[in-house]
């Protein structure tokens, strides 16, 4: 009896100091959750202690993978490294769980993630990929269902307050079945950017009009575009000493160049079908879809419309651009070379302008900002070209989601869960999005401090605010397997632009060349979901005279040009964004 009394005071004491400790480590919590919310996570849409609610929250969901590491990867971003440095010590210190964000190059990320696909062999705990591999996703079966997690296995992990309705790019990393595959980290559009202080001068606004017979303004058609890139370039040449362009890009033989061809160009141009976010039969890649979302092809003769007229058209402009309007030296240019060059001052537009890069366009030391910091650039949507069509996409927009493989052990993805969670949460979202301007919430875009922002931000906080941000949207379901099929753009289409072959024969290499792929792997049965089934191949004629994409040559492929003014196009879209 003695024995059993004092086992029993033993346990009663062990109970005690085990609740004890549990208040401690919950008063350890809140203050760090405070501390936190005080010094790093100031600006939030929530309150001070709703941001406490949700850090503790973090703190006690982690609590059995204290001590664990944890490895994710994302591309070499300013708001992704702003999550590794910032970001992921919070995390640490709240949770325990020590995150090495690594910062790679875009194209290691989707190697790895490929590599890690094929051969189940785990490499990154989680990944921030574009979604623009939606439809690799949904097919090999190798990707965590994150609709099923969440009320399953993740049931006990998903952040209460994550508000999946208030993400702006969700429908992006949704498959035809309607589960979420990925969830949105960051993302940013692909505008158009122009001088407005050049726009507004009043000589130029002049001259413009006598040589074209309208008015200098923002370019809605690529007319237009091309006129106003003829008139600085040729017409106006140089501005304040220095020698001015109309015109940037880039199109060095690289794999940034086919960033540059698939993030929509041939869309724009009006290559495809109607339908957002995705054209639906034929998407921005021109590759036609069935009633059952299996690929039947990318070629004319398939039904697709990689090697249209509307395509050819594109590419053409593109490297007739280039070579008329824009400095020399872009020719030889990558992506990452290219994009700081109209910070420099020289540049009069660009149709084919990353926001990502309004970051680093607001430094008051600029030529193109004033001694305020004020822009003396803005930026609007992006001109279409004649295919294009009431009902298509407009544009292009990157959204950098955190996506997980079931090869990645269960305790380890849980965790780079809770990371991925953190990450985009309310506490921290707003403070992100002012780090890196690249919105995930509508609720931070519609802030308070968003709207103090803007003026200094170029149209972009009114641009996410305006009903047509949703026309902007990345690459479809149906690319059944992008980190395959992405390097053929550039390889393919490489020597059109340093004019080694004409575009037609460069888009037809590079339609069979999709073609082919889809073959080998119907062939290959590797898909769990929506296989390609090629259609036979017939004359391209029968396609090109139905209804829709691929539309035929038109006889008019550059009609009169046409612009808006600026101002009123933003008191329009201010209008349309209200809440």
């Amino acid at each position: 009896m003695k024995n059993k009394r004092i086992q029993l005071t033993a346990i009663a004491g062990s109970l005690l100091l085990a609740s004890a400790g549990l208040h401690a480590q919950s008063d350890d919590a809140r203050a760090i959750a405070e501390r936190l919310v005080d010094t790093h996570f100031q600006n939030s849409t929530l309150s001070r202690e709703e941001q406490i609610e949700e850090l503790l929250w973090f703190a006690q969901a982690a609590e059995s993978f204290r001590g664990m590491e944890i490895n994710t990867v994302a591309e070499g971003l300013t708001t992704h490294v702003w999550e590794r440095d910032v970001l992921a010590p919070a995390f640490e210190e709240l949770t325990g769980i020590r995150v090495t964000h690594n910062i790679i190059g875009e194209g290691d990320v989707v190697d790895n993630m490929q590599t890690q696909m094929q051969t189940g062999r785990n490499i990154y705990d989680g990944y921030v990929n574009d979604s623009d591999a939606i439809g690799t996703h949904i097919r090999y079966g190798t990707t965590v269902n994150l609709s099923q997690a969440m009320e399953n296995e993740w049931a006990d992990f998903t952040l209460p307050t994550l508000d999946l309705d208030d993400f702006i790019g969700l429908q992006y990393t949704t498959g035809p079945d309607g589960s979420i595959y990925q969830l949105p980290d960051q993302q940013f559009a692909n505008l158009y950017w122009f001088r407005y202080d050049w726009f507004q001068r009043e000589d130029l606004q002049e001259q413009f009009r006598e040589i074209y017979g309208y008015d200098l303004g923002v370019p809605t058609n690529w007319t237009a575009y091309e006129d106003i890139a003829e008139f600085f370039t040729e017409h106006v040449g140089e501005i304040d000493g220095q020698r001015v362009y109309g015109h940037m890009d880039y199109g060095r033989r690289d794999p940034s160049l086919g960033w540059r061809f698939h993030d929509s160009w041939l869309s724009m141009a009006g290559m495809g079908s109607p339908g957002v976010p995705f054209g639906n039969p034929v998407d921005d890649w021109g590759i036609r879809v069935d009633e059952e979302s299996r690929p039947v092809g990318a070629s004319v003769s398939r039904g697709g419309a990689t090697n249209s007229p509307a395509s050819v058209f594109a590419v053409t402009k593109m490297v007739e651009w280039l070579d008329k309007y824009a400095p020399p030296e872009a020719q030889g240019m990558t992506f990452g070379e290219a994009g700081p060059v109209p910070a420099q001052g020289n540049i009069a537009q660009q149709i084919f302008w990353y926001t990502a890069f309004t970051a680093d366009m607001t430094d008051p030391g600029l030529p193109v900002t004033d001694d305020e910091g004020n822009p003396k650039w803005r930026m609007a949507p992006s001109p279409t070209g004649p295919y294009w069509e009431e009902g298509m996409k407009v544009g292009y927009q990157d959204v950098g989601s955190w996506t997980f493989f079931d090869s990645t052990p269960e305790d380890r993805r849980t965790a780079a869960w809770l990371f991925a969670q953190f990450t985009t949460a309310k506490t921290v979202s707003l403070e992100k999005l002012m780090a890196g301007l690249t919105p995930i919430r509508e609720s931070d875009i519609f802030s308070d401090q968003m709207t103090e922002l803007a003026p200094k931000l170029g149209g972009l906080v009114e641009f996410y605010r305006s009903p047509n941000e949703s026309n902007w949207t990345p690459s479809s379901t149906n690319v059944p397997d992008y980190p395959r099929m992405a390097p053929l753009w550039w390889q393919n289409l490489a020597p059109a632009v340093s004019g080694e072959i004409t575009p037609q024969e460069a888009l037809d290499n590079l339609a069979g060349a999709l073609d082919n792929i889809m073959a080998r792997l119907a062939r290959a049965n590797v898909f769990e979901a929506y296989p390609p089934m090629l259609n036979e191949e017939r004359d391209p004629e029968y396609w090109l005279s139905q209804e829709g994409s691929p539309k035929a040559k038109l006889d008019d492929e550059m009609p009169q040009g046409t612009t808006v003014p600026y101002d009123q196009m933003m008191e329009e879209w201010m209008a349309a964004g209200t809440r």
